[in-house]
């Protein structure tokens, strides 16, 4: 049986690639990715050449048939996002169950490596060994209720945002309590803040950041 990986890619800095992740990306036979441009710029730096196929959230059950007609064929196949562990916050899951109810035998291993759940809550100085991660925030319906679940729960929780709404996402926080936000991490221009949610606010603002 054909063997699934699930490859986690560098979330900014290319150096960030496992020298196993390295290895699999030049062995397997088809890779499946979120974005084949994106991917193909990682691709193209460590001079790799692999047929590339798009999976991502609008991709319909006929995509899912294609795949298991490759494994089918005795093909490996490593699944990638466009930056960090595929399957968090990532229609890559979906896949796997699809793929697990197909060949109950199909065998996935996973390439550990970079995630930004992970490096953002390493730097945020808040305790790690109990915490909440909430995906991304609905964009409207149930957005207030987000916040104020986010609100009443105790341990340390970690969320997603697009740079788009995140001056107006820590406006709805409403929240008394120190906020870590982690912007362009492991890039050229990383920055982290911290603070209360007004503070922050006002650094993003002062310094006219755009996200």
């Amino acid at each position: 049986m054909p063997i699934l990986y699930v490859i986690a890619l560098p979330i900014g800095n290319l150096e960030d690639l496992s020298f196993r992740a390295l290895r699999i990306l030049k062995e397997v036979d088809l890779i499946l990715c979120e974005d084949t441009r994106i991917t193909n710029k990682l691709l193209s730096h460590y001079e790799i050449s692999k047929p590339l196929i798009s999976y991502h959230q609008h991709s319909k059950i006929t995509k899912n048939e294609y795949v298991a007609e490759q494994i089918k064929q005795g093909k490996n196949l490593a699944l990638v996002s466009d930056a960090g562990t595929p399957c968090v916050s990532d229609p890559g899951s979906k896949l796997i169950d699809y793929l697990l109810k197909q060949f109950s035998d199909l065998k996935i291993v996973p390439i550990p490596g970079p995630s930004a759940l992970i490096a953002g809550l390493s730097v945020s100085g808040f305790p790690a060994d109990k915490f909440v991660f909430c995906g991304f925030p609905p964009v409207k319906n149930k957005r207030k209720k987000f916040f104020e679940k986010i609100e009443k729960t105790k341990k340390t929780v970690v969320f997603y945002e697009s740079p788009y709404r995140i001056l107006k996402t820590l406006k709805e926080l409403n929240t008394k309590k120190e906020i870590v936000v982690c912007r362009e991490l492991t890039k050229k221009f990383e920055t982290i803040y911290r603070g209360s949610a007004k503070e922050i606010i006002e650094k993003l603002q002062k310094k006219n950041v755009k996200f």
